[in-house]
């Protein structure tokens, strides 16, 4: 009696629908996490039209047929439609080719087209296998070995329209392109005083739109989840940029998603934007279609990540998946791995665009999710030319915002946001220069709405930030400053020095009544190194820069075989390493968490020459700045160079500043806004109430969550830059998968 298999035979892995950034880096994890495992596993090339030609487009893989692909935008195994596939006869052929290499579980990245199609081919397996046997194309005993089919799905979209994921792979790619291109826009448009109205992609989800409106400080945007509330839309969009021009903005800027539409359903197209910018202001107006350039170019840092954590995961839910467990879609929900059944979540997808075609709004942006709503409501404050009117008896607090700790990406971002979104609830915002040593000598000014136009997507930290932490007598001269400015509350927007000053002032309050005030910390610094939050802002930024210059620095090692080692920042943390590592294709990462021995060493050595004698034309090595003391980037290019003889060359690469600048990436840009949104909530909160209590907010288990900044002291590893909860750590054992040993 043949004996049913407990867990796939063999795994084959499909990109179907539009090309999306980060199909690579799931491929090379659904490869290499198979053949981890020890099972066969398969890529199908061209999407389901190969599932059905079948012979040379169904093609066993190993790891390193998937070496070099990470880095590279689109699918190296193609996609395409296939009618053919929509027919059951069609299906039948792709049953028979899968079972032909004894293939009875598959991957599929796409659309909710392309995952629906596989859940059909799912549930006709039996029958289609029956009908196989009876036409003598399969064995009965191969039938009764491989009775069901597994399917898991991953989405592969731009348009992060797909329920069950905060992010679909290629949204954080498709919005870099959208940026970047928006960024140009804006200097162009600033310098001939000029309005733009430019499309993007996104089908019936304002997403992209919506994103790319609170990243790229752009003026109206329109979006199909949320047309204008009235039908005047065309004349309330223009005072508002009227409004604009008088207080000062050089340049006008409308997004418009494709499915973009107006209370009554009827689309609205950038000419019909660009028409009426025209008539009712009087100048000129250019259109921007940014068309499939969105969809190009080398996948993001996040989706690399991203990818790479998802198609390890699709292949470990394969193995646990019963003979009646569901087809299932595993997405990233909090920045933790889930998965649901997919065809629930097909059907709740299609709910969102039902909603919006039977215009109940509402019930579209609340199926959307909470981070949906709470970006359009911050963007529409944002967009205003001015602050409203302070309501009648209304308390006007003084908030003050300053920074501490070196300089990270999306500084300009938090402050463009907190001086909007305070001066909106009527608070007076002033702005401390120079970091805590600008609070203690009164470098103090009160900021404009205006003051902050254009610093969405500016990098470095105009009101400028420093290292210093108060203490004796400089703690007397800040109570002193505070008093005399009379601030309520304090948003502190930095890092590890940042955190530590906060904390001076605030163990300070019972010594100096001025310093009773609520104190909210803002986690913003490359090293991803601060109690109270898993990730921080600007180590987005710093991961993409790093993987620019990696990504170069490979095509150099390649053309002339030689051993990279690298070295980036992160001070006594290794995230930037290790996720560096994991988004470059690193062979080794060398951790401050876990130091080098010379063991080590010696077993990298081997490893080094094995790989370079099988026909290996790069050797890469990250290295974390602290990750020994001993063990320097200097040294272990030295001792790579020595024990490389004849067979590769080394060299070093250490990034240095370069991480810290640049411009925030979109994701970035929108943490930073979002995250600056919760601050003034809380700080507004305490004021109010009477309260003075002081927090930490951060990321908690994908949850924003504030923490007592009393706590702070117990949160972090003492004689070393890092909190003593590190989840980051736990990807450690990915990276080993995917051959980063």
């Amino acid at each position: 009696m043949t004996q049913v298999p407990t867990g796939p035979s063999s795994i084959a892995v499909l990109t179907s629908g539009g090309d999306a950034g980060g199909m690579n880096p799931a491929i090379r994890a659904v490869v290499r996490s198979a053949v981890h495992h020890g099972i066969d596993v398969y890529a199908v090339f061209e999407g389901y039209r190969g599932l059905i030609e079948g012979g040379d487009a169904i093609r066993r893989f190993e790891s390193s047929d998937v070496g070099g692909i990470l880095q590279r935008g689109g699918t190296v195994i193609g996609t395409a439609r296939s009618a053919e596939f929509r027919n059951r006869e069609g299906r039948r052929r792709a049953a028979r080719n899968l079972l032909e290499r004894g293939i009875d579980a598959l991957v599929v990245i796409g659309g909710d087209g392309s995952l629906t199609g596989a859940n059909l081919l799912r549930e006709e397996w039996p029958d289609l296998l029956a009908e196989l046997v009876d036409t003598d194309e399969l064995h009965p005993e191969v039938a009764a070995a491989h009775p069901f089919l597994r399917i898991v799905g991953l989405v592969g979209s731009i348009d992060n329209d797909m329920f069950g994921t905060d992010m679909t792979i290629g949204a954080d790619t498709a919005l870099h392109r959208i940026v970047e291109a928006l960024d140009a826009i804006n200097s162009t448009a600033s310098s001939h005083q000029r309005s733009f109205v430019v499309e993007v992609m996104g089908r019936r989800c304002g997403y992209l739109a919506l994103m790319a409106s609170l990243t790229s400080g752009a003026n109206w945007v329109l979006i199909p989840e949320r047309p204008p509330e009235n039908d005047d839309w065309a004349q309330l969009m223009c005072s508002v940029m009227r409004a604009g021009r008088e207080n000062g903005r050089r340049r006008n800027l409308v997004l418009v998603a494709e499915g973009a539409q107006d209370r009554n359903g009827e689309p609205i197209a950038v000419d019909d934007v660009k028409r009426v910018l025209e008539q009712e202001l009087g100048e000129d107006a250019r259109v921007t279609i940014l068309g499939h350039v969105q969809r190009g170019g080398a996948p993001s840092a996040f989706d690399r990540y991203l990818s790479t954590l998802l198609g390890h995961a699709a292949v470990e839910q394969l193995l646990a998946d019963g003979s009646d467990t569901s087809a299932q879609l595993v997405g990233i929900r909090g920045h933790q791995v889930v998965s649901s059944p997919l065809m629930d979540c097909v059907a709740q997808t299609h709910a969102v665009a039902d909603r919006v075609k039977g215009r109940d709004l509402d019930g579209a942006m609340l199926l959307r999710g909470g981070s949906f709503r709470e970006s359009f409501q911050i963007l529409v404050t944002m967009q205003q030319a001015a602050p409203r009117p302070t309501a009648a008896g209304r308390k006007r607090f003084r908030l003050a915002v300053v920074h501490g700790g070196g300089p990270a990406p999306g500084m300009n971002t938090a402050v463009r946001a907190a001086v909007r979104l305070g001066l909106d609830r009527g608070y007076t915002v002033l702005a401390v220069r120079n970091g805590f040593r600008g609070l203690r000598d009164s470098d103090i000014r009160e900021m404009g709405w205006m003051d902050v136009s254009g610093w969405v997507s500016s990098g470095g930290a105009e009101l400028g930030t420093n290292r210093y932490v108060p203490a004796g007598d400089d703690v007397v001269r800040i109570a002193e400053q505070v008093a005399a400015h009379r601030i309520d509350g304090l948003l502190m927007a930095g890092g590890w020095a940042g955190y530590a000053a906060a904390h001076v002032l605030h163990s300070s309050r019972r010594l100096h009544r001025a310093l009773d005030i609520p104190i909210v910390c803002l986690p913003m610094t490359i090293n991803n190194d601060l109690p109270g939050t898993e990730l921080t802002i600007g180590s987005d930024t710093a991961l993409n820069s790093i993987i620019a210059d990696v990504d170069k620095i490979k095509q150099s090692a390649v053309a002339s075989r030689r051993c990279f080692v690298v070295e980036v920042m992160g001070h006594d943390c290794g995230y930037l390493a290790l996720m560096s590592g994991l988004a470059t294709g690193a062979e080794r990462v060398y951790l401050p968490e876990a130091g080098i021995t010379l063991d080590d060493l010696t077993l990298d050595v081997r490893a080094l020459a094995e790989g370079f004698r099988s026909g290996k034309r790069l050797g890469l090595v990250i290295r974390s700045e602290n990750a020994d003391p001993v063990y320097s980037t200097g040294f272990i290019r030295s001792l790579f160079e020595k024990e490389g003889g004849d067979l590769w060359d080394s060299r070093e690469a250490i990034l240095g500043h370069v991480q810290e600048g640049g411009d925030p990436s979109p994701f970035d840009r929108i943490q930073a806004t979002r995250l600056t949104a919760r601050c003034i909530d809380y700080l507004s909160e305490q004021l109010e109430s009477g309260a003075r209590a002081s927090a930490m907010i951060g990321f908690q288990s994908g949850r924003l969550q504030f923490t007592d900044l009393t706590s702070y002291p117990k949160l972090i590893e003492a004689d070393v830059q890092r909190p003593v909860e590190q989840r980051w750590m736990a990807q450690r054992p990915l990276a080993r998968i995917m051959d980063v040993w």
